[in-house]
């Protein structure tokens, strides 16, 4: 399918994605995905007999690279994704007026299967979060990061977006921008707050603060990296991966990981679904009922391990 370069698209399709950003508001990380998928749509339009444009695809045209897709390897949800990218830039060109009909219409994405999370055991987040053992102002903000992300169940772009208005530790709560520019207020547990406290206290964040801002709003993060900027999801994701393979978790931790496993340990010790849907910030329960399953499924194994008459012997 060619290589990802970040290539400019064509004029109907970076028409598109402007009006997601400006005329839907869409998200900064969504329009770049849809760029992604298009820049591969479009590169498959290309290395077809007579090149043909988005203009000109027709059902049987669409239906080839749903083919392409599937034999290229993409799993369903994948080709689910690049679907939605696809069949929004044939809407918009039917919006407007550059094509007649919608070849997608009729098109259905493949099934997805509905995949469980892989939550961490509690015990392996607590070794996780034990790995963390200095005091310098890296592992102090560290620590902050691992906590936060556990003991609220945030989102990692959620968690580098945060500034420091949005932290409230009197309170025991935090601010947090979600999808869609959504706020909601999520609560801050003991070692979370401890943790956040110690970070914006002397001797944690202060350290990274720098002579001169390198940009206004970086002023206001939360987490900064060592050069004084906002921390970045890569550099998050960066000491996620790095106290996981400290801690014998490599391969298996990532910021998601730790967001399934809050939410599986609350609905394991009896939480309520709807508090976690709000902690999570779900626009639908359905989105939160899949943990519901897990814990269903930790029940049940823990059942069949301890009950003497749970399985034949």
């Amino acid at each position: 399918m060619g290589r990802w370069r970040g290539a400019a698209l064509s004029v109907p399709a970076e028409e598109m994605l402007s009006w997601l950003s400006v005329e839907k508001g869409r998200a900064p990380n969504t329009v770049s995905a849809y760029r992604r998928d298009l820049w591969a749509y479009e590169s498959w339009l290309r290395s077809r007999p007579g090149s043909p444009a988005a203009e000109l695809a027709d059902e049987r045209l669409v239906a080839e690279y749903v083919v392409h897709l599937r034999r290229s390897g993409f799993a369903p949800a994948s080709v689910a994704r690049h679907l939605v990218a696809v069949r929004q830039l044939h809407r918009f060109l039917v919006q407007e007026g550059d094509l007649e009909l919608d070849p997608t219409a009729e098109l259905r994405p493949p099934p997805v299967p509905q995949s469980l999370p892989k939550a961490l055991r509690e015990e392996e987040v607590g070794s996780l979060l034990a790995s963390v053992t200095g005091s310098s102002p890296v592992e102090v903000r560290d620590r902050a990061v691992l906590e936060t992300l556990y003991g609220t169940g945030m989102r990692i772009s959620e968690l580098t977006g945060l500034s420091l208005s949005d932290v409230f530790i009197e309170d025991q709560l935090v601010r947090v921008l979600g999808k869609g520019n959504k706020e909601r207020m999520v609560p801050l547990g003991r070692f979370a707050r401890q943790a956040l406290q110690a970070w914006t206290g002397p001797g944690g964040r202060q350290a990274f603060v720098p002579a001169r801002w390198a940009r206004r709003t970086d002023s206001a993060a939360v987490f900064l990296n060592q050069r004084g900027g906002r921390l970045t999801r890569q550099g998050a994701w960066g000491i996620v991966r790095h106290y996981g393979e400290r801690s014998g978790l490599s391969g298996r931790l990532s910021p998601h990981v730790l967001r399934h496993s809050c939410a599986t340990h609350m609905l394991d010790h009896g939480a309520d679904i709807r508090v976690v849907q709000e902690l999570l910030g779900h626009a639908s329960i359905a989105t939160t009922q899949v943990y519901t399953k897990v814990s269903t499924e930790r029940l049940k194994a823990a059942y069949l391990a301890a009950h003497p008459r749970a399985r034949a012997r």
